[in-house]
């Protein structure tokens, strides 16, 4: 192996070490291992409150609570990204099925799909995992940012 090679294996080897440090085992799972969380069992799939859901691994704003709705699919979903740039959508084949993958464009973590029947006026239903995200409230900014 060339010590280019060697140093990007290390480091990614590395990196993934620091993942498993900062994450909890299941936003590990979710997030850097593609896995998903039983429905209606995460944290935010019922949740009202109101702010910005931000990235697990890197904190990049991803969507707003002013985006969310009942989907009845035991996840939180949302029918547009807060920040189009800080998300990505790849082709998913996995289990057989065509899907399309939603992935934080900052940092490459899983966040869950995309599927095309949400609400007006986009008819899409980003179905994201509670492991792969958190809300950050108004309440959670410090006093010079509100």
């Amino acid at each position: 192996m060339s010590d280019k090679k060697s140093e990007t294996a290390s480091s990614s080897v590395e990196q993934e070490a620091e993942w498993r440090a900062r994450l909890t085992p299941e936003q590990y799972h979710v997030a850097r291992e593609k896995g998903t969380e039983r429905a209606f069992s995460g944290k935010y799939w019922d949740c009202h409150d109101k702010g910005v859901y931000r990235c697990i691994c890197c904190d990049a704003e991803l969507f707003s609570s002013e985006h969310k709705f009942e989907s009845g699919s035991g996840w939180p979903s949302f029918y547009i990204a807060f920040k189009s740039e800080h998300v990505a959508e790849h082709r998913d084949m996995s289990y057989g099925m065509l899907r399309t993958e939603v992935t934080c464009s900052k940092c490459g973590a899983h966040l869950g799909h995309v599927f095309p029947d949400g609400p007006k006026p986009t008819n899409l239903r980003y179905c994201i995992n509670s492991a792969s995200i958190n809300l950050k409230t108004e309440s959670d900014l410090p006093q010079e940012e509100k």
